[in-house]
């Protein structure tokens, strides 16, 4: 019997490897793009989110040092504060953190957001914590 296992690996050995090669190049090529869409997920997620935030600085610049109701607007700062949150749910940690401290930033600073200037510079710290966080996000990407 050891025999006939032993002569069926030796006439079969080409098939074998074979088989084994394939597994293990089907295995890779799954995981490489399953990789690959996290990270292109990823990196579409904190683009939106640096444009997002972009914007939602000018509106405080707008708001505060411009004194431009309609460009200044806190319901567009609302808008964006809560696109920036949603965007956020399909990065890796620190982001989402980042995203919810400038969340709650806004939520207290928004209504001083054009008289008094720690309002706006604490809004503006959160703004920039978080881009800070989405581009070494990035960074990290292979």
């Amino acid at each position: 019997m050891s025999t006939t296992i032993k002569s069926q690996l030796r006439s079969n050995a080409i098939a074998i490897i074979s088989l084994v090669v394939a597994l293990s190049s089907l295995s890779y090529t799954a995981w490489r793009t399953e990789r690959s869409e996290r990270n292109r997920t990823t990196r579409q997620a904190a683009f939106q989110m640096l444009v997002a935030l972009g914007e939602m600085k000018q509106v405080v610049y707008h708001g505060h040092y411009d004194h431009d109701a309609v460009r200044g607007n806190p319901r567009t700062g609302w808008v964006y504060v809560e696109t920036i949150r949603d965007f956020s749910s399909a990065m890796p940690e620190p982001v989402p953190l980042k995203a919810e401290a400038l969340m709650q930033s806004w939520q207290k600073h928004w209504e001083g957001i054009g008289t008094r200037d720690e309002d706006a510079d604490a809004v503006t710290d959160a703004l920039d914590d978080c881009r800070a966080a989405v581009v070494a996000s990035i960074q990290t990407l292979r």
